[in-house]
């Protein structure tokens, strides 16, 4: 009998271990209630998206500027070029060519 626990001390166990249920409990009702619902994360969700697709639709439109950008600057270049650099050349084989004619 000397090994068999009293009453007190088994009345003080089950307070200890009756207070450690009453703690989980506890905690898990605060984890429950920090728990975002369902609704609330399909909302977060699709605003997600919804700034992704802005952000690509955005992107896109830069590219395609810049792709439009890149068009009229070499539709620039192929006016300064019959606009400057063909006038030089005929004025150039002109000359060559009066110089060439007036030599024979």
């Amino acid at each position: 009998m000397p090994d068999d626990p009293t009453l007190g001390e088994l009345a003080r166990r089950l307070e200890d271990r009756l207070g450690d249920v009453r703690d989980d409990i506890q905690q898990l009702g605060i984890r429950l209630d920090s728990r975002v619902s369902m609704e609330r994360y399909q909302i977060e969700q699709q605003q997600r998206d919804d700034a992704h697709k802005l952000l690509l639709e955005r992107v896109k439109g830069i590219e395609d500027a810049r792709k439009e950008q890149e068009k009229q600057r070499a539709a620039d270049r192929r006016l300064i070029f019959s606009a400057l650099v063909v006038p030089v050349l005929l004025v150039l084989l002109q000359v060559y060519l009066s110089t060439r004619g007036a030599g024979v």
